[in-house]
């Protein structure tokens, strides 16, 4: 499924909040289908205005309903920010959150003197000039598997901070500088506080290697403010071959397509 995080409170259901989250908002559809209550898990739950290109959803079906009913039934309950692109049965052992292998996700600055309008709510904003390449040079030591403590916000309540990142880039594309990564795992505004980070080194206010050496001291009170979250998007989720899920997933967003 994908969404538009701006509309949401972020993905987990929660009582009494005055937006409505996008797990609640599934649920509510879902249930609509079964004629009957439904309960989600995802893949990655994602934070206020954080949107989702390729999020993975399981439940279990108590009416047996079609595939065509999870999707198109589905989606005339939904609003328009919220589209469920395909459904399929799996394995009892299969699970949206433990059974992924790795989680990849985009942030897109808009790196123009002034914000469009269009752009809105949909990427972050810098007017400065930013060195796409020095961003990139610099992120690549944080490839390998290390302790994140430096980029782990103070609410992360992950049991440990070691996570194995597999690949990251930064690159420019036109007036946008957009960073990809992909991990087994990612800590709470662990890509947010990265990309804060990364942005003193674009910006000339740090150099290259000063992130090899924040990553090294594990102090987060070291390191670049947390980016914004409208500029962030769960690009897609890796599961193991033998689940046969879909591998094609729609674009993250109107101007930089897919992965």
């Amino acid at each position: 499924m994908s969404y538009h995080g701006g509309s949401f409170c972020g993905w987990q259901a929660q009582p009494h909040l005055p937006v409505a989250t996008v797990q609640a908002t599934l649920e509510q559809a879902l249930s609509k289908i079964a004629t009957c209550p439904v309960t989600t898990h995802c893949a990655g739950r994602t934070d206020t205005a954080v949107h989702g290109v390729a999020q993975i959803v399981h439940f279990d079906d108590p009416v047996g309903r079609s595939q065509k009913a999870w999707v198109m039934g589905v989606n005339r309950h939904l609003p328009a920010t919220v589209r469920v692109h395909w459904s399929k049965s799996v394995p009892e052992e299969f699970h949206a959150r433990f059974s992924a292998t790795s989680r990849r996700y985009r942030y897109i600055i808009s790196n123009t003197g002034i914000q469009s309008p269009h752009h809105v709510g949909l990427v972050s904003h810098c007017r400065k000039p930013l060195d796409a390449q020095a961003m990139h040079d610099a992120s690549q030591a944080l490839c390998g598997e290390h302790d994140f403590s430096a980029f782990r916000a103070a609410q992360c309540q992950a049991r440990h901070p070691i996570r194995e990142i597999l690949e990251v880039s930064v690159k420019r594309v036109g007036d946008f500088v957009v960073l990809d990564i992909e991990a087994n795992a990612f800590l709470y505004h662990m890509v947010r506080n990265l990309v804060g980070s990364l942005q003193m080194v674009g910006l000339g206010l740090r150099p290259c290697e000063w992130i090899a050496e924040l990553l090294a001291g594990k102090d987060r009170t070291l390191g670049g403010d947390t980016a914004g979250a409208e500029g962030l998007y769960l690009q897609s989720i890796t599961y193991p071959r033998r689940f046969e899920l879909p591998q094609n997933s729609p674009p993250s967003s109107l101007f930089l397509g897919g992965s």
